[in-house]
């Protein structure tokens, strides 16, 4: 598959599946194109008059760098795997074993039924059973939809069907790009006044005002940067937080999120497949290891959901 093309999404669901990323469902409204895949529910290629405006990757690989999925119970790390739970140690699974931490959440590898489709949206949803290191039984629910403006429009929501109260982080991690512009030349704002202070397994330590690299209040040149950091204290416009890449004819591809989610995580990255670098903005309602941090960390009651929402918005015609 090239940049330039999305991938096929004609597959018929009586058919075996011919994707690593499993079935794959198109969105189309007016020139805008979504593929979201079965698998973790993902974000597998967004579109707007031809312009690809997400990063990408082949029929027969899982997405690298953990492109496009969605997140839950946790967004990020649980350091070593460990957190308690009224007293008592939870074990989850180490799945970053580089850092020793169990990383992005139960439903990474996880197959998402359907539940609805339409010309404009579909939703797809997973369960979490009860198991080591988590004893809940909450369901995520994800849908994609195509809004009027043709704007991409996610809705996650967690439903907690369990007897006991249900911790929770929610997140997603969406690369963007801005077509075939390398995305070093491209420039990025994102508005928020505190980074949160990482270790060297990226497990928050402690918080401060940005300074130099982290502070992108007023745009930095991707080429200038090297990042994998939290960001918090967002500037929101009306209910919505904006982050931006952008060029100088005047395009531009955004990211934004609504109050639910008051951090994003930033990942300036020289190791995507085929890319120079690739520039990842992850909206979480809660950062790395909030599980024993307890910052913005969230319980479910027993038959109670929550929704976070976010989205995709793009300038794709250079300016006159």
């Amino acid at each position: 598959m090239t940049a330039a093309a999305a991938p096929d999404s004609s597959e018929n669901p009586s058919e075996p599946r011919r994707y690593a990323s499993g079935r794959q469902y198109e969105l189309r409204r007016g020139d805008a194109l979504a593929v979201v895949t079965e698998l973790a529910a993902g974000l597998r290629w967004y579109s707007r008059g031809g312009v690809q405006l997400t990063e990408t990757y082949g029929d027969s690989v899982i997405p690298p760098g953990a492109t496009g999925i969605t997140l839950a119970p946790w967004a990020n790390r649980v350091e070593d795997g460990v957190w308690h739970l009224h007293g008592k140690k939870q074990q989850l699974d180490i799945t970053e074993v580089s850092r020793n931490n169990a990383s992005h959440g139960l439903l990474r590898n996880a197959s998402y039924a359907l539940v609805a489709e339409s010309e404009f949206s579909v939703t797809l949803e997973a369960p979490v059973f009860p198991q080591h290191g988590y004893p809940f039984l909450v369901r995520h629910r994800v849908e994609y939809s195509l809004a009027d403006d043709l704007g991409l429009v996610v809705r996650q929501t967690l439903v907690n069907d369990s007897q006991a109260d249900a911790p929770f982080v929610l997140g997603a991690h969406p690369y963007l790009r801005l077509g075939e512009t390398p995305s070093e030349e491209l420039t990025l704002t994102v508005s928020a006044a505190t980074r949160l202070v990482a270790d060297d397994r990226l497990i928050p330590r402690s918080s401060e005002p940005v300074s130099a690299d982290t502070d992108l209040r007023e745009g930095r040149k991707v080429e200038d940067l090297d990042v994998d950091v939290a960001l918090t204290d967002l500037r929101f416009d009306g209910g919505i937080a904006r982050h931006t890449l952008s060029a100088a004819d005047g395009r531009s591809v955004s990211l934004w999120q609504d109050e639910t989610c008051p951090f994003v995580h930033v990942f300036v990255t020289r190791e995507f497949p085929g890319r120079p670098k690739a520039v990842a903005m992850e909206p979480m309602t809660g950062p790395a290891n909030a599980f024993n941090s307890g910052d913005s960390l969230r319980w479910l009651a027993p038959g109670e959901s929550f929704t976070m929402t976010w989205g995709i918005s793009a300038a794709v015609d250079a300016a006159a």
